[in-house]
């Protein structure tokens, strides 16, 4: 796929009806042959919309104006470049913990949780934050996180969480004010809610620091899942993560995650994590699906604000 295809596609697909700012920027990168030829010089998994809009916006410019972007980026992308090239799309969305939840609150308990591609671990602490599936709510804590649930009976609880870790290339610290900023800058710019979230999920994991491992998904892996506690059920789960890992590598993680004892996790798109006979989405915003041990169980959106249970 081109790079202007890519971005053109972010924009109709994936920022359309979701964030304005990023459709305008993103349609009007993919017909800007300068800010292209800047792009092209990046390896090819940093050439990615979000990586490049979050970097601009790490570094204070403008967004909301595709032609106040164009000119901005072609004249900082000295300071831009490096940026993208050290940094990744880690986007700690806590809110997908609302469509992991109707999972794990039916898995028996208690449990360990340990996430692939944790970022900071903010979707480590299900048990921690308060949910609102239409007028059913449940949990004590904050942040409140609201899913649009259609097809199932909403938990009546929060699983017990004994143990948690996370694995990541790059871990971050949301005590760390530069690791904080890259979160923030992640979020799409009229996501104002999705601010606040984060910084509400940053104050429980900072109160309870998980334990991070700066890591590879098939080599560290069954290290780290063999310190979960015997007596809890282990979980490994991944949200929106294996699109950056290349496909051979996916499979044999695949496969290396269903030797391990306990439950499998994915909330990823069909295209990243391959499912037989998928139902149709019921609108074209879901986009991911869920799945526990392989087998899929619902539709999802990407930031967890809803889900379309089929399993």
């Amino acid at each position: 796929m081109t790079i202007a295809r890519t971005y053109s596609d972010f924009g109709t697909r994936e920022a359309r009806g979701v964030s304005p700012a990023y459709e305008r920027l993103a349609v009007a990168v993919a017909g800007d042959a300068e800010l292209l030829a800047l792009i092209g010089l990046l390896p090819e998994a940093k050439q990615q919309p979000n990586l490049l809009f979050a970097a601009v916006r790490l570094l204070g410019g403008p967004v909301d104006d595709p032609a106040a972007f164009h000119d901005y980026t072609v004249a900082n992308w000295a300071a831009i470049e490096p940026q993208i090239r050290c940094r990744a799309t880690q986007t700690n969305e806590p809110g997908r913990c609302a469509v992991l939840l109707p999972v794990l609150a039916a898995l028996p308990g208690p449990l360990a949780l340990l996430e692939v591609g944790a970022s900071a671990g903010l979707c480590l602490y299900p048990d921690r934050y308060a949910y609102r599936y239409g007028e059913h709510r449940l949990g004590t804590g904050g942040p409140l996180l609201d899913c649009e649930a259609t097809g199932l009976t909403p938990p009546d609880r929060v699983p017990e969480v004994v143990w948690r870790a996370g694995l990541d290339l790059n871990p971050l610290d949301v005590t760390d004010p530069a690791d904080l900023a890259w979160l923030d800058a992640l979020i799409w710019p009229e996501h104002a809610h999705r601010r606040a979230r984060l910084r509400a999920a940053a104050a429980v994991a900072a109160a309870d620091p998980p334990h991070l491992v700066r890591g590879d998904l098939l080599d560290d892996l069954p290290a780290l899942a063999a310190q979960a506690p015997p007596d809890a059920t282990l979980v490994v789960f991944h949200t929106s993560v294996l699109y950056q890992v290349p496909a051979p590598r996916r499979e044999a993680f695949a496969a290396l995650v269903g030797t391990l004892p306990g439950h499998w996790i994915a909330n990823e798109s069909p295209e990243v994590v391959v499912h037989r006979d998928l139902p149709q989405p019921p609108d074209a915003g879901l986009r991911n699906v869920l799945a526990l041990d392989g087998r899929p169980l619902a539709w999802t959106r990407s930031h967890g604000q809803g889900l379309a249970w089929f399993g």
